[in-house]
């Protein structure tokens, strides 16, 4: 389960500009990722229910945002949703895609107090 390393991380990263900001605590935390992370969004916030335990997030209010994965046609410039990454253009039938959104996984917001 890496979805509870990422979890720490995300921690260690929050705590970390909790301190450069000379702050108390994070009380808010947004978090995007694309369907095409490999990141499994159920398992990330149960994980994140654990990590953020007797820390400077543990009364933040968390959210994620799934961001759905879309492809760029090299061929026709056509862009379209995709759910894996063999994908073939809708419009023209090509294999010459680019994944261009979806394998996000980032910290979108975060609130200090």
């Amino acid at each position: 389960m890496h979805e509870l390393s990422i979890a720490t991380n995300i921690v260690e990263i929050v705590e970390e500009e909790i301190t450069k900001a000379n702050a108390k605590e994070a009380t808010e935390i947004v978090l995007e990722i694309g369907s095409m992370s490999g990141v499994i969004v159920e398992a990330l916030e149960f994980a994140m229910d654990e990590a953020i335990k007797n820390t400077r997030l543990q009364k933040a209010n968390r959210s994620i945002v799934e961001l759905q994965a879309e492809a760029h046609c090299t061929k026709c410039q056509n862009k379209f949703e995709v759910d894996d990454f063999f994908a073939v253009c809708p419009k023209c039938g090509s294999f010459e895609t680019d994944i261009i959104k979806g394998k996000e996984l980032k910290i979108k917001t975060l609130k200090l107090n």
